[in-house]
């Protein structure tokens, strides 16, 4: 069994650092997966609730005088040097000075796995070349951004929110929750986020109604710091999201989730990923996640071990106000 554990640059901020004069420096966090993903009784009813998880992506932004492009490293990074390469344009249209300069992305969030890396790039570009720019880069001006590239995850507020992610835009701040592990195993393969956006559901207006009903439930479960119940909320949604993208190996996850006594299974809902969800703060957590890995890495033969973030104040947001929830999670957009 091969057996790894959370690992990257652990920036002292959700946000990241400033640097000399025409360096800036983003980081942004990864997620497994979700907590739930479906769609809800409205128009542009896709919603997905964020899992954020203690994986990385850091970029630093060098402005180059002179140069008049700008490069990304490594190249394959095509996402992110489109994205700076549109605001290094705005902000050449403000000021009439080219912006030219090198983008480094160093990420440790595997990709096509359905953990955000792609959004967690993105994000941490944005900041980055804005801080190199000295142009502000609030949440709001990110999610217009990100919306002309592809559906993002909400990993630019540092909370769990309810996010929609084929329209860019937040829905809920629900708040923070104690941390967990997350014992994850990996089906294989890769999940192109874009292609599988353009899926057509397959969900009832039935389904759509109880997509409502367990964001509420998780809603307040985050509230009340309910583990448990978020637990049973995250398995729901694994299960409803068989008819979507199916994973032969969700039922044995939930068995072995029952045997050792974990909180429910989470999942990539457009990736490739599952996970055991278990509380650190069980007097028996270290019987649990040896359990857990053990049967995992039998199942699948790799296991990683994951934890949570939990965020200090709960909901608050970079930048901006917390927000309240109500039915369905519905919150205001902070500016």
């Amino acid at each position: 069994m091969k057996l790894s554990r959370d690992a990257g640059p652990r920036p002292r901020t959700a946000g990241a650092g400033a640097g000399p004069a025409g360096i800036g420096v983003g980081t942004a966090f990864g997620t497994f997966g979700e907590l739930l993903q479906g769609v809800l009784p409205e128009e542009d009813g896709d919603f997905l609730v964020t899992l954020p998880v203690a994986r990385w992506t850091m970029a630093t932004f060098r402005r180059e005088p002179g140069s008049g492009d700008v490069v990304v490293r490594p190249a394959g990074k095509t996402k992110a040097l489109r994205l700076a390469r549109t605001i290094g344009e705005s902000a050449e249209r403000g000021t009439g000075v080219p912006v030219g300069g090198t983008l480094h992305v160093n990420s440790v969030i595997p990709e096509g796995k359905g953990l955000a890396s792609s959004s967690a790039d993105l994000v941490a570009t944005a900041r980055a070349v804005g801080r190199a720019l000295g142009v502000a880069m609030p949440p709001s001006r990110i999610e217009r951004l990100l919306a002309d590239i592809e559906p993002t995850d909400g990993v630019l507020y540092p909370a769990i929110v309810a996010f929609h992610h084929r329209t860019v835009r937040l829905r809920a701040v629900l708040g923070s929750l104690p941390v967990m592990a997350v014992v994850g195993i990996d089906e294989g393969g890769s999940v192109d986020t874009v292609d599988f956006n353009r899926i057509p559901k397959p969900f009832t207006p039935a389904d759509r109604h109880e997509y409502a009903r367990l964001l509420d439930r998780l809603a307040c479960a985050v509230r009340r710091r309910d583990l448990a119940e978020v637990g049973r909320v995250a398995t729901r949604s694994a299960q409803m999201n068989q008819l979507l993208r199916h994973k032969w190996s969700l039922e044995p996850m939930r068995e072995i989730c029952r045997e050792v006594g974990g909180l429910g299974v989470a999942v990539a809902h457009s990736g490739t990923t599952l996970g055991i969800l278990l509380d650190t703060a069980d007097p028996s957590y270290t019987q649990r996640v040896s359990a857990a890995a053990q049967a995992c890495g039998e199942l699948t033969g790799g296991v990683t071990v994951y934890r949570t973030l939990s965020f200090p104040g709960g909901a608050g947001l970079s930048g901006g106000a917390s927000l309240p929830v109500g039915a369905a999670g519905v919150a205001t957009r902070p500016a």
